[in-house]
């Protein structure tokens, strides 16, 4: 007797936090059925370059992390007196190709282009600031160089690597090319570190005044 297969909807599906699950040849039209089917307000964040797929669950204490960069790099743009428009963990898209969900990110040269805007248009460039909290991976990355982000910040293990997009490569680097004034992988980590022992808004303001 033929068994027919048992097919679940992906939202029904419970994934433990830390958990990370990658799925092989998945088709562009199947990562977007799959973008609707999670719908906005989910747990799992979702990372593509075709045909490659990573449903990815952070652990509670990513939160700490992935917020206090996103408030260290309003510092910084301040300081330096570069407008800015943030956009959140948006899905980003290259039709066909990647789509990826940053912890945050920052229009900065497009700053102006940006606001007001409420949905992302296929003509709208990529954000110039990209940062991603604990997780690392071979599929991100190469969503990220698809779509052209010029800068990547990765915080993991409790240090920051910092990627400038070169051509269609990324590159490591050592200083930021939007802060090249300010050690922020080294800034960045110690003022984490801190906020875990004296909590956020002190480390923040601690930051403010090394950076000032």
């Amino acid at each position: 007797m033929a068994i027919s297969p048992v097919t679940i909807p992906i939202h029904q599906l419970q994934f433990a936090p830390g958990s990370a699950v990658r799925i092989d040849e998945i088709s562009w039209p199947a990562f977007e059925q799959l973008l609707q089917d999670l719908g906005e307000k989910r747990a799992a964040r979702v990372a593509y370059f075709n045909p490659v797929l990573e449903l990815m669950v952070p652990l509670p204490e990513h939160e700490v992390p992935r917020d206090l960069i996103s408030d260290l790099v309003k510092v910084l743009l301040r300081v330096t007196q570069q407008r800015y428009q943030p956009f959140g963990s948006t899905t980003f898209r290259k039709e066909g190709v990647a789509g990826i969900e940053p912890d945050a990110c920052f229009y900065i040269k497009h700053a102006e282009q940006m606001i007001g805007r409420r949905r992302l248009e296929p003509s709208d460039p990529p954000p110039d600031l990209a940062i991603e909290a604990d997780v690392t991976s071979k599929t991100a990355l190469s969503a990220y160089q698809a779509l052209g982000v010029p800068e990547l910040w990765i915080y993991s293990q409790s240090k920051l690597k910092i990627y400038s997009l070169e051509g269609d490569r990324y590159c490591q680097v050592s200083a930021s090319p939007i802060f090249p004034g300010f050690d922020v992988a080294q800034l960045v980590p110690e003022t984490i570190e801190r906020a875990w022992k004296i909590g956020s808004d002190q480390a923040v303001e601690e930051f403010r005044a090394k950076v000032n």
